[in-house]
């Protein structure tokens, strides 16, 4: 019985709180009603840029190394694209590959480098992307270089790295010492 009494009283004084609460709002509520609240101020709305634009300026800036270094790929890519079948490459290149000589070789190879990649500067669009094939070049051309045969032509270009030998773990000796036991 007591918790029906205790139950029965806490529900009325939630309810008596609670209308005590909306007179309290709804008085704030009347004695606003008859000011006149002034408009907000009109300003015309931001221009948003067209797509076309915002991708100019995501072109402009920098992402970062490895988004500019992927960029310069793709558009590297483009431009091999749009050149791999012209008529004067492929002769370059068929002619690098039916030289009977390495000498005669290594000059062919270095015109066809020079003409691969100067119709791609020609067509690239800005001026990283013209270094960037510029160095692609030099690399090229580096590789048919051959300093020790021929000094004097190739004193210009960079030598290549040479490829280090992998080295055997145990030799002819080690093979055969274990089969004796």
């Amino acid at each position: 019985m007591k918790r029906w009494t205790w139950l029965i009283g806490t529900s009325a004084m939630g309810l008596a709180l609670s209308s005590v609460a909306q007179v309290a709002t709804d008085s704030g509520l009347q004695s606003t009603s008859g000011r006149s609240t002034p408009l907000p101020n009109t300003t015309a709305e931001p221009t948003i840029p067209e797509r076309a634009q915002i991708d100019e300026v995501f072109k402009q800036t920098s992402l970062g190394k490895e988004a500019d270094e992927r960029r310069l790929h793709l558009e590297w890519r483009q431009l091999a694209n749009r050149i791999a079948n012209d008529s004067d490459i492929i002769a370059a290149k068929k002619a690098a590959d039916d030289a009977r000589t390495d000498l005669e070789k290594r000059q062919r190879l270095r015109d066809y480098y020079d003409l691969y990649y100067g119709r791609m500067r020609a067509m690239a669009s800005s001026s990283q992307m013209k270094s960037a094939l510029e160095q692609l070049r030099v690399a090229h051309i580096s590789q048919t270089s051959q300093r020790r045969v021929r000094p004097v032509e190739d004193a210009s270009l960079p030598t290549p790295s040479p490829t280090p030998k992998k080295k055997q773990k145990g030799g002819r000796l080690s093979k055969f010492q274990g089969h004796e036991g």
